[in-house]
């Protein structure tokens, strides 16, 4: 019994499930016809791909009964060929079990062979298929390439595009001619956006011009009822951020802000000049409101006019330049012609040249408050 444990243990695993999966009176090299075992089946999924006992049942009665093993053993050979094993192979088989009768050369080959042609590399093929599945199952010529096409020309280049295919695979699974055609054209004929500034908001969010197109136009509806004029630059970005936020977000931040003394016209000025914000909770939000009230001393009706704080981080910008701020104070160094926003706002570089660098010397404690400070890392603040 040990002299068979051995010497079968050292056989590759599909070889010695064929032997036991045939022994019908059906020869394993025969091809393919026999019944198998839906036993022996899952043994074979748990051998090959490595799947515990409870998910190889579930896969394997999704599989045909009448197959050999050798169309399976060719695509998971194919499949580990371009470096997708283990968990991601495993993910794969999962979703599609069919896959294990599928002939390489006809289906498969040809699907990642394109998918090389448009300049992704092995990791990036690896990270797609392994992230969105359903990129397999398409037909190369008459989905792949088209969708591919389509996104290179609205983001503007094949760079771009790669970029964010690393990061998300659903680009291959948008429906062009039902969802994203309609929408561009209803943006730029009924709405009168023009299509450059569209394609700028789509550069930034692609996901923005995949909704629904009764979501869309519900959104441009919500957009007019706060009196954002159509033809303004902002209108667009009033859209992007909107998609993100539900009515009952909103809501919850509007309440927020008119306890903090923003009247309605304040909080849709701030909408329109700073948007984004409205996609911070409302935790965060309060925190940033009771700072700037309480403890910088700012009115609701400065920070309306300049809602850009807002998206600044509290501890890793808001806080340290405050404390900035109290140093210069203690000195009588501060001025009025300090502006609030301006010195919460401006970029790392400008803000030591402004606030830090002239008093160095003198006050080198505003260099150990910045020195921990992320935004100010990698810059040397004695240059």
């Amino acid at each position: 019994m040990l002299r068979f444990l051995v010497r079968h243990h050292f056989l590759p695993p599909s070889t010695l499930l064929r032997r036991v999966l045939f022994s019908n009176g059906t020869s394993a090299s025969s091809g393919a016809t026999a019944s198998l075992d839906p036993h022996f089946l899952v043994e074979y999924l748990m051998n090959t791909c490595g799947f515990s006992a409870d998910v190889a049942s579930k896969v394997s009665k999704l599989l045909p009964r009448s197959q050999s093993t050798e169309k399976a053993d060719a695509v998971l050979g194919f499949f580990r060929s371009q470096g997708l094993d283990g968990a991601n192979l495993r993910r794969i088989i999962a979703w599609k079990p069919g896959l294990l009768s599928w002939d390489v050369e006809t289906n498969l080959a040809p699907k990642f062979k394109l998918l090389r042609e448009m300049g992704l590399s092995e990791s990036d093929i690896i990270v797609i298929v392994w992230r969105h599945p359903i990129v397999i199952g398409y037909n190369s010529e008459n989905v792949l390439l088209p969708r591919f096409k389509v996104w290179e020309s609205l983001l503007g280049s094949k760079e771009i595009l790669l970029k964010h295919l690393r990061r998300s695979g659903w680009f291959f699974s948008s429906n062009i001619e039902n969802v994203v055609r309609p929408n561009i054209n209803f943006l730029r004929d009924e709405c009168g956006i023009p299509e450059d500034r569209v394609s700028l908001v789509i550069k930034k969010q692609p996901s923005f011009i995949i909704q629904k197109p009764d979501a869309l136009r519900a959104l441009v509806d919500r957009t007019d009822g706060l009196g954002v004029p159509r033809e303004s630059t902002m209108f667009i970005w009033v859209l992007k951020a909107l998609c993100g936020v539900s009515r009952e977000k909103f809501e919850a931040h509007v309440k927020l802000m008119n306890r903090f003394g923003w009247s309605n016209s304040e909080f849709i000025v701030a909408i329109q000049k700073q948007p984004t914000f409205l996609l911070r909770s409302t935790e965060a939000l309060q925190r940033k409101m009771e700072f700037f009230i309480k403890i910088v001393g700012s009115t609701p009706s400065d920070i309306a006019k300049h809602p850009v704080a807002l998206e600044l981080s509290l501890e890793k910008r808001l806080i340290p330049r405050f404390h900035v701020m109290e140093i210069l104070k203690s000195e009588g160094l501060w001025t009025s012609r300090y502006k609030l926003h301006t010195f919460f706002i401006s970029p790392g570089p400008k803000f030591l040249q402004k606030y830090v660098l002239p008093y160095k010397d003198k006050l080198p404690k505003l260099l150990e408050v910045l020195s921990i400070v992320p935004e100010f890392k990698g810059n040397n603040p004695e240059c």
